[in-house]
């Protein structure tokens, strides 16, 4: 697991890991319950979570991943990127990426959190109005990290770590 974002964010600060898992041209996405209680009730959301114990960001996004969708993927095809909480200030939360094969996209088994999920182009989950909203800013941020690793390497020099 590499941190793009510099060592500003250290693990135990962490509020909880969300995973950007692509296939193709779509992403992984969930659609929320609808629950006054929750964050953001009726919004297409990431895979991921809230941090259970000591668990790392890896642990966590990985444990809500098998939960959330029953997939287990391996923690070294996964990157990952510190943002500051948009819910609790001062701390972080980490955003996982990486690709999921169309296999794994078949084997999916919805738990029981959110109402469906879907594969959503990555487009249409950007400027989608039901999207988490803090959620487009991030990935954009992720992909530009991505495209300015791919010009570095293309042009000689070294990758972002």
């Amino acid at each position: 697991m590499t941190d793009h974002d510099g060592s500003s964010a250290d693990a135990g600060s962490f509020t909880g890991a969300k995973l950007l898992l692509t296939c193709d041209d779509a992403l992984l996405t969930c659609l929320r319950d609808d629950f006054a209680h929750i964050p953001f009730p009726a919004h297409w959301d990431l895979p991921g979570g809230g941090r259970e114990g000591l668990e790392t960001p890896l642990q966590c996004g990985l444990r809500e991943l098998n939960e959330e969708f029953g997939l287990v993927l391996p923690p070294d095809r996964l990157a990952a990127r510190a943002f500051a909480s948009v819910q609790f200030p001062g701390r972080f939360a980490w955003l996982l990426s990486g690709r999921i094969t169309h296999a794994e996209v078949a084997s999916i088994r919805f738990g029981d959190e959110g109402q469906e999920w879907r594969m959503m182009p990555l487009a249409e989950y950007l400027s989608h109005p039901r999207a988490v909203p803090h959620f487009p800013g991030w990935i954009r941020t992720l992909l530009g990290d991505v495209s300015t690793a791919c010009k570095r390497t293309r042009s000689g020099q070294n990758p972002v770590p």
